[in-house]
């Protein structure tokens, strides 16, 4: 089930960012949950692909893929070998994909919830940081899968990993049906996902209720509610941080958006 945490104050997002758990085997702290932020707690977990195309996703999307990666040959030619390849590439330059975004790092989720393109807008709701377990998500995959990781001793997909298995979305979708999702880890393409500590899960197109998939089926999700009134304080805190549109989105514009909002006028 979905368990809902009402953060009330700066110390209540202390569990968010301290949740590592111990490892004896290691003898270090270790977490395998990814985070991803709302700036409208309204907002819910739908891929782009589903918003751009609706109940056509399963139809356009081989023809998004096909000519996105006809004329994206050029910047980046290994996207030819693999279709998730180009779904990652194209997830980064915005194209409609079947791939959510998330962070391991909580403090990007909250930088995504407590920022909005429209700065009037800070105060007018609440916003939220979603919070899944990588594992517990992974342990529901079939067997094949599940070999797979055995055999790369490892709990997260890599590009290599999940062609090994599904060379194809309608392999990978046949597979899932609405039951099961990898989590990915990209490759380091670019300093933002870097600089974001990038992982996307990987939706199958049957799956049409994320949110309803999780609270059926995990036991570990989360969902952080931010009230609006702590929205400018936590940007502060984030800020001073270092976690801000510079560090996130590298270049000037990331640059712009940093000075703009740090010179903006409540």
């Amino acid at each position: 089930m979905i368990k809902i945490v009402e953060v009330k104050d700066l110390d209540g997002l202390l569990p968010l960012i301290t949740e590592q758990e111990y490892r004896p085997d290691l003898a270090r702290f270790r977490s395998w949950y990814i985070y991803r932020g709302l700036s409208d707690v309204s907002f819910e977990l739908f891929t782009s692909l589903e918003r751009n195309c609706k109940d056509k996703m399963s139809d356009l999307e081989p023809a998004i893929l096909k000519n996105f990666t006809k004329y994206a040959a050029r910047e980046d030619p290994s996207i030819e070998r693999s279709v998730w390849r180009q779904m990652i590439l194209g997830q980064h330059h915005g194209l409609p994909t079947r791939l959510l975004d998330w962070a391991h790092s909580p403090l990007i989720g909250l930088h995504f919830a407590v920022t909005e393109a429209d700065l009037d807008a800070m105060e007018d709701h609440d916003c939220a940081v979603w919070r899944i377990d990588i594992t517990e998500l992974h342990r529901m995959l079939p067997e094949k899968y599940r070999a797979v990781l055995r055999a790369n001793k490892t709990s997260i997909f890599s590009v290599d990993m999940l062609n090994q298995v599904a060379p194809s979305p309608v392999e990978y979708d046949r597979d899932m049906g609405d039951s099961a999702m990898v989590v990915i880890e990209p490759p380091s393409i670019d300093p933002r996902i870097i600089n974001q500590y990038s992982f996307f899960s990987v939706i199958p197109t049957a799956m049409s209720d994320i949110e309803g998939f999780l609270d059926r089926n995990t036991t570990n999700t989360v969902k952080y509610v931010i009230p609006r009134r702590l929205r400018w304080r936590i940007r502060d805190m984030l800020d001073q941080l270092n976690v801000s549109e510079r560090i996130v989105y590298p270049g000037l514009d990331g640059l712009s958006r940093w000075i703009g909002r740090h010179y903006y006028v409540r």
